[in-house]
């Protein structure tokens, strides 16, 4: 009996002691310059016990069991600060002050060309973070866009498998893409700029929709894609990521941190892709996906200067092999009419960077070149081409008061561009006749401070254009927010311009599949764009939630547009002699639950219109529905799932006239993906899953005449329908596939 008491006893000590051990408390509050932080994230290194700042600043987190932790305080916009804490059967009262993170690689808000958080920001921007694309692991930023509400990646050739990027069913060319804030995908590159850029750099992507020829010119029309690379100086010193799938595709991406000196440190990242099995699963004895060869080189470097001055500068080369075709294609063929492919190589070189003046004005330099050369064939249907784009801008930044904050540019940019094809020939229809385009323009925005919770931004532009003259592009946002920042209300109008070059742009016109034909000359489309936008953040016991509304509404003057619906045998462009219209609503919804659950959803529902004598049509390939979502749960710190997808509602197809087979609309689909990742303490992490679980695939005559594709013996003119086209493509061929990767850190 006595020693029943001695253990019943030692027990309640035991019990006792482990009781009180968990009553360790951290509580206190966050500020910056004497304001109180709400929504900061404060929690525990290696540990899931953490918390959020209320509105108040105030922050507490319980229950902490004994011992020494490194404890993380973060928000965006400012400096991580990150302290050591011992606990001992305590409670602590701690504050802590964050500083303004003002570098510019760290903090890029793309709408305004000058660094602030993304919640004081005038023009609302998107933010996608690196943790975000591996929850998808794909070989490209372009396909991983695929999970970005009102962002839909487009094929624009069943063969080929080029594409580009639909933002608010607006296509490609008015999408700007942009690294580090310079302009280096334009023109040729809209549909390879986003392949081949290494994923081990990206730190995150910012997402502009709407027009912003104010700042950024020419194509900036339907929006702009900003990649932001990782600062040399935070990187780490090895990033390995590398995956394969059960169709055969792998996946290499290598970033490596160096120093050249004390002062000077280096970021090298390294992709390779390779696909070269021959699939054909739809039995049109066509390649389902385009087999590929790619490697990119990246190297971006950082030099420290006095006083801090920024000087980075960057460069990237990219070379792609890729063929699509008839199954029994060989290199042998290329050009030939016997067996149909459609073989391109691409060598594509860019550099860009930034310097600031060593002045006492806030002054910078900034610049990006590149150069792209393309030797492809469509079946019998060659095309060559050069283009150089060279650009420059400075851009100076004074506070004139307390309440106004200029910023004036003065930007020039130069465009060589040259092809095999009737786009450059002279007029006397025998000399060629290369595009080379002077584009000066100067441009200023005020930020003007209406009161604390209110701020008014005014922009301008003028560029003049060698070819067709003066283009003058205003703008106007409005900002409020509550005093809590949990509301945040945005009002936007704005301008943009488009000159466009149609065969930097659709690969259609190069199948050989129809005659191209323009009709007059072309001139430069405008766009008026009205978007208004609201945030709300609502904090629970249990769960943090953020919702982003937008709705907008864009109205297209002279648009060009290809035309497949007057002849069937024909592409026919020209300026709209009439209007276009992009309107509708989109929905965004980040609920982060304590409990390690993460639902990312957005949905987007529009309408994309052609009105031309007194006719209104939905445009081609343009859905009126999308939605997406990821689902992410953290079982512990070392094991998690993600559930990521998409759904697209129909899209009008372009069709060979009243008789041809094929539907007029896609059908309603979904692309589904599922991850399981396991982390290790040594710095490795193992993941896979399976990509397109519903296994979608578009229909089979997706490609008309597969089995005809030089058309012989069809006279195309008296029968529409039987002739060769693979412009009919709305979804990947890829259907169900598994896939496993690893990746491995090194600090």
């Amino acid at each position: 009996m006595k020693h029943r008491f001695k253990i019943i006893l030692l027990l309640s000590l035991l019990l006792s002691s482990y009781s009180y051990a968990q009553n360790n408390t951290l509580s206190g509050k966050i500020s910056s310059n004497g304001e109180e932080l709400p929504y900061v994230n404060i929690y525990l290194k290696n540990n899931k016990l953490g918390s959020a700042s209320d509105i108040n600043g105030f922050y507490q987190i319980k229950n902490i069991p004994n011992g020494t932790y490194t404890l993380i305080i973060s928000s965006l916009g400012y400096k991580t600060k990150s302290v050591n804490i011992a606990f001992n059967n305590t409670q602590i009262i701690r504050d802590f002050s964050l500083e303004s993170d003002n570098s510019l690689e760290e903090v890029v808000i793309t709408g305004t060309l000058r660094p602030v958080s993304k919640s004081n920001s005038p023009v609302p921007v998107e933010v996608y973070s690196k943790t975000f694309f591996r929850k998808n692991p794909t070989p490209s930023i372009f396909e991983s866009l695929q999970n970005v509400n009102g962002v839909r990646p487009q094929l624009n050739c069943n063969v080929c498998n080029t594409g580009d990027i639909h933002i608010n069913g607006l296509e490609g060319p008015y999408a700007f893409v942009l690294i580090d804030g310079m302009p280096i995908v334009s023109g040729l590159s809209t549909v390879y700029g986003l392949t081949g850029i290494p994923q081990a750099l990206i730190e995150r992507v910012e997402i502009v929709k709407g027009p912003a020829s104010t700042l950024y010119g020419s194509e900036a029309v339907g929006g702009i894609l900003n990649v932001i690379t990782k600062k040399p100086t935070n990187a780490q010193l090895l990033s390995t990521d590398t995956f394969l799938s059960s169709w055969g595709e792998f996946n290499l991406d290598v970033g490596l941190r160096y120093d050249v000196s004390k002062k000077t440190q280096g970021l090298l990242g390294v992709n390779y892709f390779n696909f070269q099995n021959r699939i054909d699963n739809n039995n049109d004895n066509f390649t389902d996906m385009t087999l590929q060869n790619r490697i990119s080189i990246f190297n971006k470097v950082n030099i420290e200067r006095k006083n801090n001055k920024l000087f980075t500068i960057a460069g990237r080369y990219v070379y792609e092999d890729r063929w699509g075709g008839e199954m029994n294609w060989e290199k042998e063929f290329r050009g030939g009419n016997q067996i149909y492919g459609e073989s391109i190589y691409t060598n594509r070189w860019e550099t860009f960077g930034t310097y600031e003046l060593p002045t006492s004005k806030n002054i910078r330099f900034q610049f990006s070149a590149n150069g792209h050369y393309q030797d492809s064939f469509y079946g019998e249907t060659s095309y060559d081409a050069e283009q150089l784009i060279g650009f420059g801008q400075f851009i100076y930044n004074k506070e004139l008061s307390e309440k106004h904050d200029l910023l004036i540019g003065l930007a020039y940019r130069y465009t060589f561009y040259d092809d095999n094809t009737f786009a450059t020939l002279s007029d006397n229809g025998v000399d060629n006749n290369p595009s080379i385009i002077h584009l000066p323009g100067v441009f200023a925005q005020d930020e003007i401070q209406l009161s604390d919770r209110k701020k008014l931004l005014l922009g301008v532009r003028w560029d003049n254009n060698s070819l067709h003259g003066n283009i003058f592009s205003p703008r106007v946002n409005f900002k409020w927010n509550s005093r809590d920042n949990s509301n945040i209300l945005r009002l936007s109008a704005g301008n943009g311009f488009r000159v466009a070059n149609v065969f930097t742009e659709d690969h259609a016109a190069l199948t050989g599949a129809r005659t191209v034909e323009f009709d007059g000359e072309l001139q430069p489309e405008t766009s008026w764009n009205v978007n208004v936008n609201y945030v709300k953040k609502i904090n629970t016991e249990n769960s943090f939630i953020t919702l982003d509304a937008s709705s907008f509404y864009t109205y297209f003057n002279n648009r060009i547009l290809p035309d497949y619906e007057t002849n069937p045998n024909k592409i026919i462009y020209a300026n709209l002699e009439g209007f276009s219209v992009s309107k509708g609503v989109s929905l965004n919804s980040n609920i982060l639950f304590t409990n390690g659950l993460t639902i990312n959803t957005g949905a987007t529902l529009m309408e994309v219109s052609v009105t031309e004598n007194n006719i209104k049509k939905t445009q081609l390939l343009t859905e009126g529905f999308s939605g997406v979502w990821s689902i992410s749960y953290k079982f512990n710190r070392n094991f998690s799932v993600d559930y990521t997808g998409n759904i697209y509602g129909p899209m009008r197809l372009p069709l060979l006239g009243d008789n041809d087979p094929r539907d007029e609309y896609s059908p309603w689909f979904s692309i589904q993906n599922i991850q399981l990742t396991k982390n290790f303490k040594n710095n490795w992490e193992i993941y896979g899953g399976v990509k397109n679980l519903l296994n979608f695939k578009p229909a089979a005559n997706s490609i008309n005449s597969s089995d005809n594709p030089f058309d012989v013996g069809v006279d195309t003119e008296l029968n529409p329908e039987r002739a060769f086209d693979p412009s009919y493509v709305y979804a990947s061929n890829q259907g169900i596939r598994a896939f496993a990767g690893i990746r491995y850190t090194l600090y």
